[in-house]
């Protein structure tokens, strides 16, 4: 998580006070001076990477009350720690803390307190990938450590609530693998003997689909569960496949009929044959062959065309079933993630 903050903090130091002193209500302090002024050694537990802002000049400021108060701002870019998790994405919330605390003074010598209960602000904020579902959360927290004894550090907490934006992942994502899984149910109204033709269609659509998913992979950590986007990959290429295996089977079957209906010898007697009338046959005793061949390939195409009729009602209502459920369960039902 990247973020440009400006960390303020204000604490008393009797030793600043000088309302005996002087008339002046503030002191702001040059740059040059503020290294004679003493500061708390704050820093954050869960930072990567840090570093001021210098230009044109050191991004801070001092100022001083009468009374000894001191007003500290600086201005950092900070890429903190974020434990994700991918349960939900791209549907997901993400909760990241982030820590304040103390480096070197224990408790018994600093304490550090949020200042107002709006304390952290978030102001006219755009991120391309998520939105700030609430207002960020403070508290206070202590911190442990043994070095030779135990020492117990003073800490602040304030967590950020993000919401992922979809509008991404459906433009680039869902409404894609939908069309795709739409265009390989075309094979449908293919008729059964064009073979290139529903086999390129299949053979594409499945290449589609894992080329799409294997992208999406590839932009993610790896982690050891099943994300929301890998059972929409996965269910679109089921659907893919089994739109190519609908055609298999048809193909099989209307082959296997073909080879049987081959092997069968038709013959027609006739009564009036020389040969047959020696051999003793009768008329009553001929041979009627009732299908030809042309009629039983007939007879399987209709079958093939039947299931493909089929097919056109099923495929479509399973996937509108899918995605009801799909959507219902990951927009709206409990999240993994709050567990």
């Amino acid at each position: 998580l990247s973020m440009e903050t400006f960390l303020r903090q204000t604490w008393v130091d009797p030793r600043l006070n000088y309302e005996h002193l002087s008339n002046f209500s503030n002191l702001e302090l040059d740059q040059r001076m503020m290294a004679d002024v003493w500061v708390p050694d704050t820093y954050f537990p869960n930072e990567k990477e840090a570093h001021f802002h210098v230009v044109t000049v050191p991004n801070r400021l001092l100022h001083i009350s009468r009374n000894g108060t001191v007003f500290y701002s600086i201005r950092l870019s900070l890429t903190l720690t974020c434990r994700m998790n991918l349960y939900n994405y791209p549907m997901d919330e993400q909760n990241c803390p982030i820590y304040i605390e103390t480096y070197g003074y224990t408790e018994e010598n600093v304490l550090f307190n949020w200042k107002s209960v709006d304390a952290v602000q978030v102001d006219d904020v755009e991120m391309p990938q998520f939105y700030f579902r609430k207002s960020p959360a403070i508290s206070k927290c202590t911190r442990t450590f043994k070095y030779g004894s135990e020492a117990t550090f003073t800490c602040l907490s304030t967590t950020l609530h993000l919401q992922r934006n979809i509008g991404y992942y459906m433009a680039q994502v869902f409404v894609p693998s939908i069309l795709i899984v739409i265009l390989s149910w075309v094979s449908f109204w293919i008729h059964v003997d064009a073979i290139p033709a529903r086999i390129s269609l299949g053979v594409l659509t499945v290449l589609t689909i894992t080329t799409q998913s294997a992208g999406i992979r590839a932009s993610l950590p790896r982690v050891s569960y099943i994300k929301a986007i890998d059972v929409w990959n996965s269910a679109c290429l089921v659907f893919v496949f089994t739109a190519l295996l609908e055609y298999a089977y048809i193909n099989v079957q209307t082959r296997r009929h073909q080879k049987s209906a081959s092997k069968e010898t038709l013959l027609t007697i006739q009564a009036s044959n020389p040969l047959v009338l020696s051999q003793g046959v009768t008329p009553a005793r001929c041979i009627d062959v009732r299908k030809t061949i042309g009629a039983r390939e007939m007879d399987y195409l209709k079958r093939a065309r039947t299931i493909d009729r089929v097919a056109r009602f099923a495929f479509p209502i399973s996937f509108a079933i899918f995605n009801i459920t799909f959507w219902i369960y990951y927009m709206f039902a409990h999240d993994y993630q709050n567990d």
